[in-house]
């Protein structure tokens, strides 16, 4: 298992179509990636300009997956496989809600030294579609390092749905 310190780069948008304005985000923060095996963990904390400060985010890079969980000011465990469509328990402050997930498309390309994170998806809350989201995440070695190096090991998916 290696562990690395990262600074990890989240670009967002959520599209609501007639339910409401596009929303972007934009984060830049610390994090740790952790190799364990064929999975790469990737923790960060949440700030104030998501919405979510004092909630520690991780997602698990699988290959074809990836789990996102969130623990602090908001509990929830949301899966993004292509093609599949998942439904989750998220807590939050103001109550809980059902929140549904349907990945468009993702990819990733991950490495002991970083790497990118790619996903577009549905999303619903209490089975109602609330719009879309696309977001783009880069890792990379906090010492400043290339992010991905194909020599290096590491999983490496690209798949794409209609």
């Amino acid at each position: 298992m290696t562990r690395t310190d990262v600074i990890v780069s989240i670009q967002g948008r959520q599209f609501f179509g007639e339910l409401g304005e596009d929303e972007s985000v934009e984060l830049v923060t610390s994090g740790e990636l952790v190799h364990n095996g064929s999975e790469y963990i990737l923790s960060y904390r949440e700030s104030d300009l998501t919405g979510f400060v004092g909630t520690v985010t991780t997602l698990m890079i699988n290959q074809g997956r990836i789990t996102l969980m969130r623990n602090g000011l908001v509990s929830t465990q949301m899966v993004f496989e292509e093609g599949r469509k998942y439904l989750s328990h998220y807590e939050t402050e103001e109550g809980p809600l059902m929140v549904g997930v349907q990945t468009r498309w993702m990819r990733a390309a991950m490495s002991d030294l970083g790497g990118d994170i790619e996903m577009e998806y549905e999303v619903e809350i209490d089975h109602a579609l609330s719009g879309a989201s696309h977001v783009k995440i880069n890792v990379k070695e906090s010492g400043g390092k290339k992010a991905f190096n194909p020599g290096v090991s590491g999983v490496v998916f690209d798949r794409f749905i209609n």
